[in-house]
């Protein structure tokens, strides 16, 4: 089955398609349509086997931005398919399930509400994602479509873990609580770490690290989400790009009460104008964070120093809250590539039983790899994550009798 996978932001739109069945799965493009909306749009078309196109128009809106894809994807020089009757379900990332989802489901018009409804809890993103469920109604349309969320998997934290030691009420009333975010990522590479260090993953104490712009650690407790680092929102937990992460809400009322800004201010400023970029003025993109660290910039140390460490804080207290770990993950576009933070964080663990290969780790980058030595109780490795291919294997199941 040729199924299509789509992550809709407010302004872009990532896609693969992927040919998968019981036993195997194909990648045949991947691309990315960029800048919506803005004077001069682009669609990056990046066909297996064939050479790569790339387009620049404006592109005023999702609808057109998808149509832009399904033309480059029956292209006779650079498609993949012959005919768009080829694809036969869209699977979509929606990034906040709320309550409603505790796993993927068929796209019907309750969905489409429930996902509504969650609009001023995730107004960055389950608007744009629901967009794209939209979009494809317009031009593919009565084809099946599969929302998959990123806080499903998260779904089995308990509650001591996802209740804030707010007044109850606000929970009752509101929803108020921990839902966790990037749970494709961690739930894939928990199961591909797992294979890859012969663990059983149902049986299995798992840390895993999803490390980028934006970021999350997750206790992985027997296969399944035990505590999470990102909360109410993704705003809460590790230092990123230009979120604050875990940070005293006095420390916000005050600084709200003596700047007379608005709740929206606060919350802007909390999200888009902290992290590395707040802390140093550079940049959000940790590579210009790193040349400005090799540089000596003192603002540029401190911050990568502290969001590394604070990434290190939650291996060290998922693994107290699971009563030990078999193995540490690291994944993500930071994850993945920046053997320093690797480093960093494993050092100085050896009383936790983390013995890491520093050989291996200087020249680990994106593969799938155990970066720990022979004799480390526990075991670390480097697993690339694929969340389009958990969006398609669940699309797949959903619609492969219909």
């Amino acid at each position: 089955m040729i199924v299509l996978v789509l992550n809709c932001g407010s302004s872009s739109i990532k896609y693969q398609v992927i040919d998968i069945d019981e036993k195997s799965n194909a990648l045949l493009a991947k691309g990315l349509v960029d800048r919506i909306g803005l004077p001069e749009g682009s669609l990056t078309h990046k066909p297996s086997g064939k050479t790569n196109f790339e387009l620049k128009q404006p592109i005023p809106d999702h609808t057109t931005g998808i149509s832009l894809v399904l033309e480059a994807l029956t292209n006779p020089e650079h498609g993949v398919i012959a005919d768009l009757t080829e694809v036969k379900a869209v699977g979509h990332r929606v990034a906040h399930g709320g309550e409603c989802f505790k796993s993927s489901v068929i796209v019907d018009e309750e969905a489409k509400k429930n996902i509504k409804s969650l609009f001023e809890i995730a107004p960055l993103h389950n608007p744009a994602n629901l967009e794209g469920v939209l979009s494809i109604e317009k031009v593919l349309p009565g084809i099946p479509q599969v929302a998959v969320f990123d806080t499903s998997f998260h779904h089995t934290i308990p509650a001591i873990n996802y209740l804030y030691a707010l007044p109850l009420e606000y929970y009752d009333k509101y929803r108020v609580r921990k839902y966790g975010f990037h749970g494709t990522s961690h739930k894939y590479v928990a199961k591909i770490g797992a294979e890859l260090c012969g663990l059983d993953l149902e049986n299995s104490k798992i840390v895993t690290c999803h490390v980028g712009n934006g970021g999350s650690v997750t206790a992985v407790l027997n296969g399944k989400s035990f505590d999470t680092s990102m909360g109410f929102s993704p705003l809460d937990g590790l230092v990123m790009g230009t979120r604050c992460g875990s940070v005293d809400a006095s420390a916000i009322t005050y600084i709200g009460e003596n700047e007379g800004m608005s709740y929206a201010e606060l919350n802007a400023m909390m999200n888009k104008k902290s992290g590395v970029m707040g802390m140093t003025g550079l940049s959000s993109d940790m590579r210009d964070i790193d040349a400005a660290y090799d540089a000596g910039n003192e603002k540029a140390i401190v911050a990568r120093d502290m969001y590394y460490n604070r990434v290190k804080k939650f291996v060290g207290e998922y693994a107290a809250e699971m009563g030990g770990v078999d193995l540490v993950i690291f994944t993500g576009g930071v994850g993945e590539n920046s053997a320093d933070l690797r480093r960093y964080v494993c050092h100085n663990m050896e009383f936790m039983g983390i013995e890491l290969n520093d050989a291996v780790n200087d020249v680990t980058r994106g593969v799938n790899t155990i970066i720990s030595t022979p004799e480390s109780k526990v075991k670390v490795a480097v697993i690339a994550t694929n969340e389009e291919l958990v969006i398609a294997t669940d699309t797949y199941n959903l619609t492969k009798n219909l």
